[in-house]
């Protein structure tokens, strides 16, 4: 039976404390339903006894469970069955029934109007309508005579509820200048519409297209059979573009394979900023368990990178719609919440810097970075990972010795002593700290060797010079130091970063092995372009990414792909088990002197024939210097390979996980970068 009075939809805001209780809605109402024992039949209370009865009623229907309630015409448990069916039309979703007025029309008849609040949705806007249940009294007990679809809005004769989740528009991800980076780009899904292939010939089709897309076979077919016999089964995402047109043309020939246009967040290329910008996906079932109800089976979400991170602000608010839906023709639209689009993030990456950084390290095999920071604002415009990272955000995240490059936050330690580059200092052979024996890198040249100044120590990056000052710099000087170029300083990159460690408290060899950065010190690939930059603007330079960060960004991983492990010496030292923590230490402000002196030993690099790829590049002078850091247990061991360097408002540094020095394989990397933009 329907409803009496055709119910009017409308929707209904939930106050903070009714929203507080959202999540106990289901518990209470089972609970209630302990308490209708006697259902409508009492009549011994004290005043009206039809409210007690509507208040029984209104609570049977909240709980799902009207078994005990009176009915004419039909049964409780039928009631209760009905109840079940729409719950499932709505995916498990519990109406909240509450009593809004009852009239009494006579003695032994009563109209109870009924609110009925359905949750379709985490927003606040609920969907509500009214329906009035008919009671009649006999021999002094009350019954209701309209239970057959009491609960149903104004549903014609073969129609079912449905909920639809409506998905709002993601924001996008822009980049300087607001390049759109991340945003919708056209895409086809292909895969199988059962619907179109016999039943016997379903598994045939799936391993054809399978093996047309260069996918696994036998996973496929098992997806295609265990899917609904109506069902579109995809087997991959191609962007729409002419990348893939032979694949997609050997899968258009299986019977029943189809492409399905969409548009999905994609950046400009697949590997565009990849480990930074992270990914976008199906949503796991983990994610959906852990939601409170936010993700359902089938939704997106972002799984990685800024995408995860800004997940709440990108996403927006799903909708919902609430459908009648007939046994044939097109469903009425009973209730509806627009979804809210999200909010764009705005990042500081420069698509063509961030290209041509990925470009300059498209064949190098092992794990690679390439990141470029504006020194006058500490943007950052590139942070790329090559392709031997896998995926890794090796420029932000890894963790490495810097080795030789760390000399320019020595060398501001030993500036602060009251040395200049003319200050004379001895470069040995060999230099022995409490029975340890640290060396200069093969091949240094012998004619740089006896009492240098530190302009030459470091040009041709003299370890024993650096070391034999140690007495000059304790530990906490050095860590100080460092943090002045930005080493070490608290994230406020707006994203998951690792801005490097400068350990105090540590042994006489240890302290030895961080004048050289070697031993514990480390720092990823960004905290190396901050030192330059910090040299190039001539004050501490906090780098940043997302320019609207409102939170703080998640703490730098734990792991590295390959901490620095040894000193350059004969005996390397254990590698670390665990990422170490930023420093405290406070950026002392630089001086004008200090920065004078700094740029003087960088420029010396270049023109001294410490770095000879960068001496002609065009453009304005170029300041730089190497690193190489040995790790690994291996004879000779492997060495990491570094550059930093700048030139006019843009710092770099080069990172190659298993390189030559320094100035053999990055050097050459970062030089073809600031020629290639001075074109």
């Amino acid at each position: 039976m329907q409803p009496t009075t055709a119910p009017a939809p409308r929707a209904r805001r939930r106050t903070p404390s009714s929203r507080r209780l959202r999540a106990r809605r289901v518990a209470v109402a089972i609970v209630a339903v302990g308490v209708l024992t006697g259902s409508l039949t009492a009549c011994t209370d004290n005043g009206d006894p039809i409210q007690p009865a509507a208040d029984r009623l209104a609570a049977a229907l909240s709980a799902r469970n009207a078994d005990q309630i009176a009915f004419t015409g039909t049964t409780g448990a039928a009631v209760t069955k009905q109840l079940a069916t729409r719950s499932e039309q709505l995916g498990g979703l519990a109406p909240k029934v509450t009593v809004a007025r009852v009239d009494r029309p006579d003695d032994d008849a009563a109209n109870v109007a009924l609110d009925v609040t359905w949750d379709v949705d985490a927003t606040d806007r609920d969907w509500v309508y009214t329906v009035t249940a008919q009671l009649a009294r006999k021999d002094g007990h009350w019954s209701v005579t309209n239970g057959d679809g009491l609960i149903d809005p104004s549903l014609e004769s073969g129609e079912q509820l449905a909920l639809r989740r409506v998905a709002p528009e993601r924001g996008d991800i822009l980049g300087a200048g607001n390049a759109r980076i991340v945003t919708g780009r056209p895409v086809v899904h292909v895969g199988l519409d059962k619907a179109k292939v016999p039943a016997a010939q379903q598994d045939r089709s799936a391993r054809a297209l399978a093996a047309a897309v260069d996918i696994d076979g036998a996973a496929y077919a098992a997806a295609v059979k265990g899917a609904g016999k109506q069902a579109f089964v995809e087997a991959i995402t191609y962007r729409d573009d002419s990348n893939h047109d032979a694949e997609r043309r050997r899968a258009a020939a299986v019977t029943g394979a189809v492409e399905v246009a969409d548009t999905i967040p994609l950046a400009p290329t697949s590997g565009f900023a990849r480990a930074v910008l992270g990914t976008v996906g199906p949503v796991t079932a983990e994610m959906v368990a852990q939601s409170n109800g936010r993700y359902r089976a089938g939704d997106t979400a972002g799984l990685s990178g800024l995408q995860a991170q800004y997940e709440d602000r990108l996403a927006g608010t799903p909708g919902a719609r609430v459908l009648a839906v007939p046994a044939k023709g097109d469903p009425r639209v009973l209730f509806e919440n627009q979804p809210q689009p999200g909010s764009d993030v705005r990042t500081t990456l420069d698509p063509t810097l961030q290209t041509l950084a990925e470009s300059l390290l498209a064949d190098q095999e092992p794990a690679s970075a390439l990141v470029a920071i504006k020194p006058s604002t500490g943007e950052i415009l590139a942070a790329a990972s090559g392709p031997g990272s896998k995926g890794y955000n090796t420029a932000m995240l890894g963790q490495y010795a810097p080795g030789s490059t760390f000399k320019v936050a020595t060398s501001l330690g030993l500036l602060r002593t009251g040395a200049t580059p003319k200050t004379a200092v001895p470069c040995t052979p060999s230099v022995t700290v409490d029975g340890r024996t640290f060396k200069n890198f093969p091949g240094y040249p012998a004619s740089a060797l006896g009492r240098v100044p530190l302009q030459t120590a470091i040009t041709f990056s003299c370890n024993t010079a650096f070391i034999s000052q140690q007495v000059r710099i304790d530990d906490a000087a050095l860590t100080s130091a460092a943090a002045s170029l930005g080493v070490g300083r608290p994230n406020q990159t707006g994203a998951a970063a690792f801005l490097g460690s400068v350990p105090t408290g540590v042994g006489k060899t240890d302290h030895a092995a961080s004048m050289i950065g070697q031993g514990k010190v480390l720092v990823s690939p960004l905290a190396a372009a901050t030192m330059a930059a910090s040299v190039a603007h001539g004050a501490t330079v906090t780098p940043r990414l997302v320019t609207d960060a409102t939170t703080a960004p998640p703490a730098a991983s734990a792991s590295a792909s390959a901490s620095a492990s040894a000193s350059v010496s004969a005996t390397p030292s254990t590698t670390p088990s665990a990422a170490p923590s930023a420093s405290a230490a406070p950026a002392v402000p630089l001086t004008g002197g200090e920065v004078a002196g700094l740029r003087t030993l960088m420029r010396s690099v270049v023109t001294g024939g410490g770095v000879d790829p960068l001496k002609n590049v065009p453009g304005g002078p170029v300041y730089a210097k190497t690193g190489t850091a040995e790790f690994g247990n291996d004879s000779p061991p492997q060495t990491h390979s570094w550059i930093i360097a700048y030139q006019g408002d843009l710092a770099v540094a080069v990172f190659v996980e298993v390189g030559d020095h320094g100035a053999i394989t990055s050097a050459p990397i970062a030089a073809r970068m600031f020629t290639d933009l001075a074109k």
